[in-house]
């Protein structure tokens, strides 16, 4: 379903390796060569590549005038925990390796790929790499125990996730590790970890079990002394920015992202 959104036929797409992980670039009209989104998508750890979210992370680099490159992360249950997370700390340190300054990268992701790129941010904080820019966190599933309120309260509402599909997936791609692993369900860092975060946007839908899972980080961030926003759209469901080709909405949080990048791009601290 998501690899059957329409793309725009001015969004360029290239092959690339980065790290040893290949993986998409995207170059959107007008972007700037000096910046780059690094986007790591969705799919509960266990589906998903960068061919199938090329709608999604193309239109977001459009609205935040920047390249996107999108890597191709080991999927469990091949390559469990930490794979995923090892690739994609591996970009982050090729991008620094290339010459871009932290301050001219931010990190985007949906779903389990906005767990992953807050996953990512601990594990760069851990081996003293400098932070990027900003971090834009959509529709993230951040507790793998999936603990969360609304994971029964919504669960009438949530026309794509259920409770024991993300658990399913969870223990493929965590095996015999607790469901609380800091670097797997970063929800539950200690929050001198978290403290390390940039500024981050965090955007939700009110009709997705996974409403609490963002909730929660705002809030644990915010406790931490991060710069948080916490954007929550009425009735919207999972990720609904897949649907922005037909739905207003979709249009609409794509712009409040790339909004949100631009600023932080253009004003780092």
């Amino acid at each position: 379903m998501v690899g059957a959104a329409p793309i725009a036929p001015d969004l360029r797409f290239d092959a690339i390796t980065l790290g040893e992980v290949s993986g998409l670039a995207c170059t959107p009209p007008g972007a700037r060569s000096d910046q780059c989104l690094l986007y790591l998508h969705g799919g509960a750890f266990v589906i998903g590549s960068a061919s199938d979210y090329r709608s999604l992370y193309g239109e977001l680099g459009r609205a935040a005038g920047v390249r996107v490159v999108a890597p191709d992360y080991r999927l469990a249950p091949e390559h469990p925990f930490p794979a995923a997370l090892d690739d994609a700390l591996s970009v982050y340190r090729s991008l620094l390796a290339g010459g871009l300054p932290a301050s001219s990268i931010a990190l985007a992701g949906d779903s389990a790929g906005g767990g992953l790129v807050t996953s990512l941010l601990l594990a760069a904080g851990a081996a003293g790499l400098p932070m990027p820019a900003a971090a834009v966190l959509i529709s993230p599933w951040v507790d793998l125990a999936c603990t969360g309120v609304t994971m029964r309260s919504k669960a009438d509402a949530d026309p794509a996730l259920t409770r024991a599909g993300l658990l399913a997936n969870a223990a493929l791609y965590l095996g015999t590790r607790s469901l609380e692993t800091p670097l797997a369900s970063p929800l539950h860092a200690e929050l001198a970890q978290l403290a390390r975060l940039p500024p981050l946007l965090v955007q939700v839908g009110t009709a997705e079990i996974l409403l609490d899972d963002a909730l929660r980080l705002a809030a644990r961030a915010a406790e931490a002394d991060v710069r948080v926003s916490l954007s929550v759209w009425p009735e919207m469901p999972h990720v609904w920015h897949f649907f922005g080709f037909m739905l207003e909405e979709g249009r609409q949080a794509l712009t409040e992202a790339g909004d949100f990048l631009r600023a932080r791009l253009a004003d780092w601290r």
